[in-house]
């Protein structure tokens, strides 16, 4: 996440303490949270440091997803990615005792029992690889469920279940969004409820697969008390370092079921390198300490590419992840790189408000990656364009009273100039409302208008139906797009977080009532917000309408949660009818 979130991690970091000092203090803090609420600590890993890999759900709601049986060579299970109408990226890894490069045997089948194998074949890994496996299965057929398994030598990998695109007309495509599974701050409650369900036919991750902060870092508070402590301990720099910590988010075993139940469609973020990167740098990386942004980048690009089941369109290029999606003639998803491949430096402020993010020439997705996107948008002919993009691109501008010092007192003092009607306000409350408004989070699109402008300028004049699918925030948002003009352009979707904490965080003397309330009496294209809850958005789509219905989740410092659908909205296609509307 961007602007919105808390501070930089500290870049001095104690040694790990002993595991009987941490399970004291573990236990202690258990004690002080869940004292007289009923809820056991045994329930959020304090009894025995078991917490990180155990499944204790209990009623309706509880981490029940059954993850597949694992055994130790290929205890990071397996999964699917990057599903075409012909294929779909294969994914495992393996643990040996001893090292050293070996081959695997991967095969498909049409059916759960392996009755009829569709394809087969081997595949080396080794050190270079950090032992993963990627297979791009091929010759596979439309629209159809499969199931795939690998095996090192008689040892086989849990089964795995994926499946393929739709070609032609399509009915209906159903898309879960998440973003931000930051393995300190809570359970992967919200992977869990995902693996539940048996109509998904992919997931979004928009970005923050991990989070590079060590044990100080961001949203790791309670690490102790639910035993997810970051792994390494320090904050990580090395390709050894970024693969630890995409092993260790690896061993939750909810996000194990999610990526062997459905495929996984991946881009990364900001944390997937460091806080509020760019092209050139990132606010939490200081090269007189922590040397080339670039050789950091490299690395922490690379362990993506191995950890996550996703098909490189540029094989020259690696740092290239932009691709397209199409399923059938009902939607194209274009999933875009709004962070590392062609981003501008973030602006402060102060340097808004002197005019220097409206530079016309300036970036955020890249000269060439923009020409991409205009392309593929004009080669389709799908009823939707979807986006996946990592930070929001509605515009989401509050006053300048409120941005400039967000906090009870400057909010209060906003909302009551709105509420008191006119004849009554004194003149101190029309300025209020007459006083210029800015973006609260510069690191979203808000901070690239140019940019934000060229994308809506080319979906508008080719007549496309234009959805955006964002991240990022840890705060769930529905908006109206709109272009410079005030003309409506198409519809976003944000999602919250898997478990990185929202506004509660960052403001917490303001209630979450409140605040969800305030949001869209600031902002005009804003139609729904909730600032203080995890979970994700089921994306329907349809020939006659997008629908998103956002699913809360009630805590992540548990394994015993409840789930509820919270909201649910939708848009109707055609240039006057796309607009946020209750479902």
């Amino acid at each position: 996440m961007g602007d919105a979130t808390g501070p930089s991690a500290p870049k001095n970091e104690p040694a790990a303490t002993e595991p009987s000092r941490r399970s004291f203090i573990r236990n202690a803090i258990l004690y002080a949270m869940f004292a007289g609420t009923g809820v056991s600590m045994y329930a959020c890993g304090g009894g025995g440091g078991g917490g990180g890999g155990a499944v204790f759900g209990t009623g309706s709601g509880g981490s029940a997803s059954s993850p597949p049986e694992t055994t130790p060579i290929f205890a990071q299970g397996v999964g699917s990615g990057d599903p075409l109408s012909d294929r779909v990226i294969l994914w495992t890894r393996i643990t040996l005792a001893s090292p050293g490069a070996v081959n695997l045997r991967w095969e498909v089948a049409s059916d759960p029992n392996f009755g009829a194998i569709v394809a087969r074949g081997t595949m080396g890994t080794g050190p270079e690889q950090d032992y993963t496996v990627k297979v791009d299965a091929t010759g596979l057929q439309p629209a159809s469920v499969y199931y795939y398994r690998f095996y090192l030598g008689s040892e086989p990998s849990p089964a795995g279940r994926t499946k393929t695109l739709p070609t032609g007309n399509v009915s209906q495509v159903r898309l879960a969004v998440i973003s931000c599974s930051n393995f300190p701050a809570g359970y992967f409650n919200v992977c869990a409820e995902i693996a539940k369900r048996t109509d998904i036919d992919a997931v979004l991750h928009l970005g923050d697969y991990i989070y590079e902060y060590g044990p100080l870092g961001y949203a790791s508070q309670l690490a102790i008390a639910i035993d997810r402590e970051s792994t390494p301990s320090h904050e990580i720099l090395s390709l050894d370092d970024y693969r630890q910590r995409h092993r260790q988010n690896r061993t939750d075993p909810d996000l194990i079921a999610m990526h062997a139940k459905m495929p996984v469609i991946a881009v990364w973020d900001d944390h997937d390198v460091a806080d509020n990167a760019w092209s050139g740098g990132a606010r939490n990386h200081d090269p007189a300490t922590e040397g080339s942004f670039a050789a950091r980048r490299a690395a922490a690009t690379q362990a993506f590419r191995e950890w996550l089941p996703l098909r490189m369109p540029d094989p020259a290029n690696t740092q290239k992840i932009y691709r397209s999606f199409d399923f059938g003639t009902l939607a194209s998803l274009h999933m875009l790189d709004t962070r590392l491949i062609g981003r501008d430096e973030q602006v402060s402020l102060d340097t808004y408000l002197a005019g220097g993010a409206s530079d016309p020439s300036r970036q955020l997705l890249g000269a060439e990656q923009s020409a991409w996107l205009s392309a593929q948008m004009a080669a389709s002919t799908a009823t939707w364009q979807l986006l996946g993009s990592q930070v929001l691109m509605a515009r989401m501008e509050i006053p300048l009273s409120v941005a400039s010092a967000f906090n009870a007192q400057t909010l209060g003092e906003f909302l009551l100039a709105q509420s008191t009607p006119e004849p009554l306000r004194s003149d101190e409350q029309r300025a209020l409302l007459a006083q210029r408004r800015v973006p609260y989070n510069l690191d979203a699109w808000d901070g690239y208008p140019a940019a934000r402008e060229s994308v809506l300028a080319a979906a508008r004049s080719m007549g496309k139906n234009l959805v955006s699918l964002a991240g990022d925030t840890h705060n769930a948002w529905a908006s109206n797009l709109t272009d410079a003009s005030g003309q409506r352009v198409g519809v976003e979707f944000g999602t919250a977080s898997i478990s990185s904490p929202g506004f509660e965080r960052l403001l917490p003397l303001i209630s979450n009532t409140v605040l969800s309330d305030a949001f869209p009496k600031m902002v005009k294209d804003l139609r729904y917000a909730e600032t203080s809850k995890r979970g994700y958005i089921a994306i329907t789509l349809t020939p006659a309408e997008v629908r998103a219905d956002f699913t809360e989740i009630s805590t992540v410092l548990s394994r015993d949660y409840t789930a509820r659908l919270a909201k649910s909205l939708h848009a109707l296609p055609g240039a006057t009818a796309l607009e946020v509307l209750p479902a």
